[in-house]
């Protein structure tokens, strides 16, 4: 598996396409599943499986239930996400022109209710703010963990980092393999993201796999937006629980510090 997979810089076809898989060293399976107006789709896994609509409206039916969901997009929208036990099934319809959903999953024998997290359940979090002259500004956008699922081996979330800035910054490590799937605000839009020394440029629907403990961050190309699914898989007997910074640029959490030439130290003539 290389770290960064590029092969569907052009979109995804109609239909089920497999991103990345476990077995191939991948933290977890990612799938995108594209949808066109009235055309259906349904699993029922071995596996936990979590369901992340990225754009569309559709009808979803988990546990008996029909669920009508809608995003405008993944920038100005939370998500809508569909989270079930292993055996568990899932079936989806397009209600408009088209309808993508990123489907991740992984090994899992714990049982636990189905849910439908709504917008309104995910946690929203302005990060960087009054950091580093705003260099690091992001919202992060937590859907769940082991405080919210206690019995699911994944945690779900997503990151919208403003244009010309940094995310995952300061530079961070977890001893829990992750994964990134991005996609920037206009087709053109770029990035790049650091794992430990090596330095990977990042465009819409690449993904990234990092693999456990790995030092990385990310940064948008000035004038465009980037955005990206991440989610960690936790290890047997080390649950994710948080991340530890690099300890070389924890000085940029201090408020105080502000950096180069910045209003607090800056020398004037």
């Amino acid at each position: 598996m290389p770290q960064l997979v590029t092969a569907h810089r052009d979109g995804f076809a109609p239909g089920w396409t497999a991103v990345v898989r476990q077995d191939d060293g991948a933290a977890v399976d990612l799938d995108v599943l594209a949808l066109r107006h009235g055309e259906r789709a349904e699993r029922s896994d071995d596996k936990e499986v979590a369901w992340v609509l990225l754009a569309g409206q559709a009808e979803a039916v988990m546990g008996g239930t029909v669920h009508v969901v809608k995003r405008a997009n993944v920038f100005d929208a939370p998500p809508t996400v569909l989270h079930v036990p292993a055996g568990e099934r899932i079936a989806v319809r397009a209600r408009s022109s088209a309808a993508e959903w990123a489907v991740v999953s992984t090994p899992s024998t714990k049982r636990f209710e189905p849910r439908l997290f709504a917008p309104h359940d995910v946690q929203s979090e302005r990060r960087g703010d009054g950091l580093a002259q705003g260099a690091c500004v992001r919202t992060v956008r937590l859907v769940f963990d082991r405080h919210v699922r206690p019995e699911s081996e994944l945690v779900v979330g997503e990151v919208v980092c403003d244009a010309g800035r940094w995310s995952s910054y300061p530079p961070h490590q977890h001893a829990q393999p992750e994964i990134y799937h991005y996609r920037f605000s206009a087709p053109q839009g770029f990035g790049h993201a650091e794992l430990d020394d090596a330095v990977f440029k990042v465009r819409t629907h690449d993904t990234m796999c990092i693999p456990p403990a790995t030092t990385h961050a990310q940064a948008a190309a000035p004038g465009y937006g980037m955005w990206y699914l991440w989610v960690v898989r936790h290890l047997p007997g080390a649950p994710y629980d948080g991340f530890t910074y690099d300890p070389d640029h924890t000085w940029l959490l201090d408020p105080r510090e502000q950096g180069w030439r910045s209003a607090v130290n800056e020398v004037r003539p």
